[in-house]
């Protein structure tokens, strides 16, 4: 098998590390590397701002859902009260002197 690499692929010949990279001087690349650390930094707090927009988008919907499925609980709720033939509770009253007086509000409905 010999030097070479498979499809003919050769890896050897790049720059020469003495050089700096190409770059136009020996503080290239000090300064390369402090550009690609702050631009690291930025993406991570990119990233941390998306994850924070996200997860808060996230809240919200669960919220909502929740809303939701507390309103149609209460629709079916108030749907079957009024399928079933059930009416509103009439109490019987009486005006007594200068106040009314309520009775049967205790006895269970018939």
């Amino acid at each position: 098998m010999g030097d070479t690499l498979p499809f003919g692929a050769d890896f050897g010949s790049g720059p020469d590390p003495a050089s700096n990279g190409g770059g136009s001087g020996p503080g290239f690349s000090a300064f390369a590397r402090l550009a690609s650390a702050m631009l690291a930094l930025l993406a991570g707090a990119v990233g941390i701002v998306l994850t924070m927009v996200f997860a808060a988008t996230l809240a919200v919907l669960t919220v909502l859902a929740s809303v939701l499925l507390a309103l149609a609980s209460l629709a079916l709720r108030f749907g079957r009260r009024r399928a079933a033939g059930v009416g509103p509770v009439v109490m019987e009253a009486r005006k007594v002197g200068h106040s009314w007086v309520a009775y049967g509000w205790d006895q269970p409905r018939r």
